[in-house]
């Protein structure tokens, strides 16, 4: 008893990991698909930008501070440059798009053009030789079509600045989570500390850049859309994506946008009276469609 206590039981770490990738993968669907909402909300008193650096600076510099506290070492230069480069793409061109978006496209909208994600993974996953199989191809060619049919959706076309950003936020997310998997990162929940506070460091850059004021003390509703996104949103959701993303392949990590669309439309609708128009459901139904044929086509090994 002693000695399999000792040794450890491979058979009870194996059930464990697959409860934690199960519980991250419960985390990234359900609270990320909250998240949208919640930025529409927290952009009622604070500019998008600055939201999300402050975001991401405060919920890194926590838990930088907890790891270094329980004795994690800090990372490497190879390491520190690894996550920078990987906060830098999923949370200033990935999450600051989405949030520069939002000031004009519904909170339901921008997760469905945010769920072509997976579709980009594929793409950028071929550059370091995946050979995608048919059903990949397929669910691939049904998704972009999903795309081609959402950008014709009334919102989409009277705002091309908010469809342009979410497009360019999708592929953002996507190269850095192939990328992430290549490049020297810390080890475990350190490298969701560098790439929040870098992120958020570069989201202050682009804010101040172009000129983004505070004017005035936000409001309740935006303060506490705000906390919410650094506790629940980063702390919890973003640390649980990047454990997806070094133990589960990166179509899995990433299948959460087949669901975050459903909770966003529907969050959106019952909470903050949005609406959703027959084409943007029709798109949804197909982009969903293909996403789902390209994460259970992938090929083994």
């Amino acid at each position: 008893m002693c000695l399999k206590r000792e040794m450890g039981n491979p058979e009870q770490d194996h059930q464990s990991g697959r409860v934690k990738v199960f519980f991250a993968l419960l985390s990234v669907y359900f609270i990320w698909g909250s998240t949208y909402l919640a930025i529409r909300i927290g952009l009622e008193g604070l500019p998008p930008f600055f939201m999300a650096g402050v975001r991401f600076i405060v919920a890194g510099t926590m838990l930088y501070l907890y790891l270094r506290a329980k004795g994690v070492p800090n990372p490497s230069r190879p390491e520190l440059t690894g996550a920078s480069l990987v906060g830098g793409l999923l949370l200033l061109g990935g999450n600051g798009g989405v949030c520069y978006a939002e000031q004009w496209v519904s909170s339901g909208l921008a997760a469905l053009v945010i769920s072509s994600t997976p579709l980009w993974v594929l793409l950028f996953s071929s550059i370091w030789g995946h050979r995608p199989s048919r059903i990949e191809v397929i669910g691939l060619a049904l998704g972009l079509a999903g795309v081609v049919i959402l950008n014709m959706e009334g919102d989409l076309k009277a705002n091309p600045a908010g469809a342009v950003a979410l497009l360019f936020a999708a592929i953002f997310w996507a190269f850095g989570s192939a990328w992430s998997r290549r490049l020297s990162l810390p080890p475990g929940l350190m490298a969701c500390a560098i790439e929040m506070m870098a992120g958020g460091a570069l989201l202050f850059v682009a804010s101040a850049s172009i000129g983004e004021k505070v004017n005035g003390m936000p409001g309740w509703r935006s303060l506490s859309a705000l906390l919410y996104l650094i506790v629940v949103g980063s702390l919890v959701g973003f640390s649980s994506y990047m454990y997806l993303l070094g133990k589960v392949r990166p179509a899995l990590a990433t299948s959460y946008a087949y669901v975050n669309p459903v909770v966003a439309v529907c969050l959106g609708v019952g909470l903050a009276g949005e609406r959703i128009s027959g084409k943007g459901l029709a798109a949804m139904a197909v982009i969903i469609s293909g996403v789902v044929l390209v994460i259970f086509g992938q090929r083994k090994g």
